[in-house]
């Protein structure tokens, strides 16, 4: 099955940015529509960005609108989320989706989701 691999995740002051990347492997890449959430401590998981098949469109919360940008390389296998203007609002561990099974173009709901990288923690300083 797909496996999903983040990285890049860090600490940060306030202002600064990170660029988080998400290797796949095991499937076709190119057919899945792909995501990042993020969960902070006593919170439920929330979707940041999605980017559909082949990049040609991208939706984000609006928490990040504006400040994260989510891209996607097909000939490497990679999804990325470049991150900017960070807050402390955006400590999170961040984790990359895909949906394998192909169905969605894009989607905001995590049940969509069917394989989930391990999480990469992201923590923003005052």
């Amino acid at each position: 099955q797909v496996q999903l691999v983040e990285s890049g995740g860090g600490r940060v002051q306030a202002g600064g940015s990170l660029r988080l990347s998400c290797a796949a492997s095991g499937g076709t890449f190119s057919s899945y529509a792909m995501g990042w959430f993020r969960q902070s401590p006593g919170k439920e998981r929330e979707f940041v960005a999605t980017i559909s098949w082949r990049g040609g469109a991208t939706y984000y919360a609006d928490s990040v609108k504006g400040r994260f940008t989510i891209s996607r390389d097909n000939a490497k296998n990679m999804v990325y989320l470049q991150m900017n203007s960070l807050t402390p609002e955006d400590t999170a561990v961040y984790y990359c989706a895909a949906d394998v099974s192909g169905t969605f173009y894009y989607s905001f709901r995590e049940a969509d989701y069917g394989s989930w990288g391990q999480g990469t923690q992201v923590t923003v300083s005052s």
